[in-house]
């Protein structure tokens, strides 16, 4: 499965990588640290011009430059990324946060636990769901 991890937070970005490489689906992970680098990505620019259409992002709301719910917008609305399935894995616990990004039409809201081992079980429950229970468009 190919994934983007749209996430600023380091110690997240090693604690998800880690928990992917333990997930009954294989994955292969490309990083952007805001939403800005995200649509870089998805479009292929700068460096990311080699970057493979992902099946499934992952999505901090908080960041720098451009945050999860401005990311949303963008990639909701273009034909050519709207079918790929958005999960928002986040801090925030705020129900106008959840309501906000459904709204933008996210296709999941995790909040991150504290707990290294449960942060790990998360990752790979969405993992699990998205590689093996449903499938993704192509």
């Amino acid at each position: 499965m190919e994934i983007l991890l749209v996430e600023d937070n380091l110690g997240d970005v090693e604690m998800t990588k880690r928990a992917l490489r333990t997930a009954s689906t294989p994955c292969r992970v490309e990083v952007a640290s805001n939403g800005r680098q995200a649509l870089d990505c998805l479009h292929k620019a700068g460096r990311y011009e080699g970057a493979v259409t992902p099946q499934l992002i992952l999505l901090d709301i908080n960041m720098p430059l451009m945050d999860g719910k401005a990311f949303l917008d963008h990639v909701k609305v273009s034909n050519d990324f709207k079918a790929i399935p958005v999960v928002m894995f986040t801090s925030s616990e705020s129900a106008r946060d959840v309501r906000d990004c459904y709204e933008r039409h996210a296709n999941g809201y995790v909040v991150k636990p504290f707990d290294g081992q449960a942060y790990a079980a998360a990752v790979r429950g969405v993992i699990d769901f998205w590689g093996s229970l449903s499938t993704l468009p192509q």
